[in-house]
């Protein structure tokens, strides 16, 4: 259920409106947008009387939403959620653009990565400190020294760092020195983990599950945004079909149909999407011209010599050159890129 509000409605009115919402023994979920304030009303709504609600001062209506999903969805709020990390916009406009090695290696190969995509403008660094790995036999990341290096990669070139986090144990930790939490693919419903991260107030990197639908994914923001935290980038990543030619099948329908049902930005990983490093910045482009806010690529100086998902990164001459084609390919989608 929705309140709609007067856009110039005092304080003391919203405040009537979440109290009568408390006393029918829901939460209110206050959302600010351009032309009005609307409030959601989440809990058990069915047997709520509209009326009860719509005579209340500067209420303008009351809606049912009738998404299983109710605060990412369009119902909610119409325009596009555009977040704002220090200068850097998603959502909006501009391109967002992520790059790194799927994983923290030694210090020096993580630096020197790190100062090739910084000469490039790249502005938001990914590595991996924890790696969630189909075998437990497989490299599973370095963790706190993994950390370590990230964090002086910030110190280093000011970059902005987007890593993973596995368990709700390591979220402290990991908060420390990431700017946005990744919710990996094999994590997207661990709900307890979605609690937890959303409950740190920082922004959150979802990734679509490998076998989840889009309203899986949408479920599982709506997890995040019920911790009051509206700081939810969507990612699209590949999912698994019949298809043995490629690692995943890259869904590029997902982006059309995420921007009909949710006003959250949503950005795709083709790196994981199709696993072939030749094939990436093809798919990188239709991402684009899709519809997509920005791209998260796996980038590494030399990765013949990374220590995992090397078959599917990009070195610094290629992700060069697909930078240079994206930047002709924005402005055609109404997109910029500015790195």
């Amino acid at each position: 259920m929705l309140v709609v509000m007067n856009p110039n409605a005092p304080k003391e009115h919203i405040e009537r409106v979440r109290e009568k919402i408390l006393k029918l023994d829901c939460k209110p979920h206050e959302i600010f947008g351009k032309d009005n304030i609307a409030i959601a009303v989440l809990g058990n709504t069915k047997d709520i009387d509209k009326e009860d609600l719509s005579i209340l001062p500067s209420v303008q209506h009351v809606l049912r939403v009738s998404k299983k999903y109710k605060l990412v969805s369009r119902m909610m709020k119409n325009e596009d959620t555009v977040l704002d990390l220090n200068g850097t916009t998603i959502g909006g406009k501009d391109l967002f653009i992520v790059a790194g090695p799927c994983s923290v290696e030694e210090r020096e190969s993580v630096l020197e990565t790190a100062g090739q995509l910084n000469e490039l403008g790249v502005k938001f660094f990914r590595a991996g400190a924890y790696k969630p790995r189909s075998s437990p036999y497989a490299f599973q990341g370095l963790k706190l020294k993994g950390l370590q290096y990230l964090d002086d990669v910030k110190k280093e070139f000011g970059m902005q760092i987007v890593t993973e986090v596995l368990n709700p144990r390591t979220i402290n930790e990991v908060a420390e020195v990431a700017d946005i939490l990744q919710i990996g693919a094999r994590n997207m419903q661990n709900f307890t983990l979605l609690e937890e991260a959303g409950a740190t107030g920082k922004p959150i990197l979802l990734k679509r599950g490998m076998s989840a639908t889009v309203e899986d994914l949408l479920l599982s923001a709506e997890y995040i945004a019920a911790q009051n935290n509206s700081k939810i980038i969507l990612c699209e990543r590949g999912i698994r079909t019949f298809e043995k030619a490629t690692r995943n099948t890259l869904d590029l329908n997902a982006i059309p149909v995420v921007k009909k049902h949710s006003h959250l930005p949503i950005v795709v990983d083709p790196s994981h999407g199709i696993g072939i490093a030749d094939k990436v910045p093809a798919m990188a482009l239709a991402s684009v011209a899709a519809g997509a806010d920005g791209l998260m690529l796996e980038v590494h100086h030399s990765p013949e010599d990374a220590w995992s998902d090397g078959f599917q990164t990009l070195n610094m001459a290629d992700f060069k050159s697909l930078l240079d084609k994206v930047k002709q390919l924005a402005p055609i989608v109404g997109k910029e890129l500015t790195i």
